[in-house]
């Protein structure tokens, strides 16, 4: 199984640049999970169909699933299973009690994060292609199978407790966080696409999160620059003056990687639809992505 991780500043089009190669490798006969991890997913609107936090299939899109991860619900189920079997053994002031414990940001953290995981897990896909959560939110997801597998090692020491269960009932998941990190760190299997706009700004934050990347471990990110004015479009001087400017950000990022970037035009049109993410497809480089 092969992952693609699509990252980057809110607003460059990741979203976009994800779902059109998620559709672009189903086209070319690979069963394909697009997951979303970002809490204000638009995964529905882009595909003008509903998708929620079970894998549903994409129509006119045969091999291709959409999820969207939803934390929220993921931990509401978590406590749901974990007190369902004590009510009518426990007193009531007790499950309140309990509930309220298990109802903290860390319990939805982590139960997001499991959802994250299953999905890296399941044997039902060739290609996960993930579309996350801009860069900070992304930088702490992927850093929590290292913290957690570390808060679990603490606690087997200390309590034996931790915000969603005893340390004894959780050594699958620890097994399965460290496996995760390996994978994540595997650029056989794992490819982090950070996706930027040719801008000053978004140039800089794209170098400090490969910079964050590379110490947790993920090295060598494809970058691909997406908006660019085409040049046979830049012939008004305010075009071509606006270009230029494109065209030095896009050199600084290649000196700042050593590697040449992938260019995705800009659109006259709002990618919606099979049709238009289709037609963003031609412009995804698979060869950048190693998964052909």
């Amino acid at each position: 199984m092969r992952y693609l991780f699509f990252s980057g500043k809110g607003g460059v089009g990741k979203t976009s640049l994800a779902c059109a190669t998620a559709v672009t490798l189903a086209d070319a006969g690979k069963r394909v999970l697009l997951v979303t991890t970002d809490p204000a997913s638009n995964l529905s609107d882009v595909f003008e169909q509903e998708i929620g936090p079970q894998p549903k299939g994409i129509l006119m899109v045969p091999r291709l699933k959409g999820q969207e991860i939803d934390a929220e619900a993921a931990a509401q189920a978590y406590r749901e299973r974990a007190l369902s079997p004590l009510r009518g053994i426990l007193p009531d002031d007790m499950l309140s009690t309990l509930e309220e414990q298990m109802s903290g940001p860390c319990t939805v953290e982590i139960a997001g994060f499991d959802e994250f995981v299953r999905c890296m897990f399941t044997q039902e896909y060739d290609v996960v292609v993930f579309d996350t959560a801009p860069t900070g939110h992304t930088l702490r997801l992927l850093a929590l199978p290292s913290a957690w597998s570390i808060h679990i090692t603490e606690s087997e020491q200390g309590s034996g407790q931790t915000c969603i269960g005893p340390v004894d009932q959780l050594q699958t998941s620890k097994e399965q966080y460290d496996e995760a990190i390996s994978r994540l760190q595997d650029p056989k299997v794992t490819t982090f696409i950070l996706v930027t706009q040719p801008e000053r700004a978004a140039v800089e934050e794209t170098i400090r999160a490969a910079r964050e990347l590379e110490e947790l471990g993920i090295r060598d990110p494809s970058i691909v620059v997406n908006g660019v004015i085409p040049e046979d479009a830049a012939t008004h001087p305010f075009f071509a003056s606006r270009r230029s400017m494109q065209q030095s950000a896009v050199a600084n990022l290649v000196k700042a990687f050593g590697n040449p970037v992938t260019e995705v035009p800009l659109l006259e049109d709002e990618v919606k639809g099979i049709a238009s993410l289709r037609e963003l497809g031609k412009w995804v480089d698979t060869d950048v992505y190693a998964i052909r």
